[in-house]
């Protein structure tokens, strides 16, 4: 699973989600790697673990002719308080990273690999994903 070697915080501000202030993103937005990628069209959090599935199934997918490109990475760490514990007493501890995503994020990319192979990997990438995805062309 990805995560970062050092923090410079234990513990971040949990933030607002708000939609209609999120925005779309315009940093990531084109695919620079690769012929294809995967666009998030929703905003929200990925978890280490949830990109880690989507690439196993992809560079599974792929085979050997395919190269794929990852184009996040988890970096904001998020807490969670154990089971049956009360209300109060702090926050809970860190359980893993995070990445948050915005619409127009590309998250993936491959190369190598014929339109429809290629449009198959990513769209089996982006069933593991907990946001809305597209494929697109570069």
């Amino acid at each position: 699973m990805l995560l970062p070697k050092k923090v410079k915080y234990r513990k971040w501000h949990t933030m607002r989600r708000n939609p209609a202030r999120g925005g779309v993103d315009s940093r990531g937005a084109s695919v620079s790697f690769g012929s294809f990628g995967l666009k998030a069209l929703a905003s929200g959090r990925i978890r280490s673990n949830q990109i880690e599935a989507a690439r196993k199934v992809a560079s599974r997918e792929a085979g050997k002719t395919g190269k794929l490109w990852i184009r996040i990475f988890p970096d904001r760490p998020y807490t969670a308080k154990p089971p049956e514990v009360g209300m109060g007493k702090g926050k809970g501890d860190p359980q893993g990273y995070s990445v948050e995503v915005r619409p127009g994020r590309v998250l993936f990319e491959v190369d190598g690999l014929p339109v429809a192979a290629a449009t198959e990997v990513l769209r089996k990438a982006g069933t593991k994903l907990p946001v809305k995805t597209k494929v697109v062309a570069r």
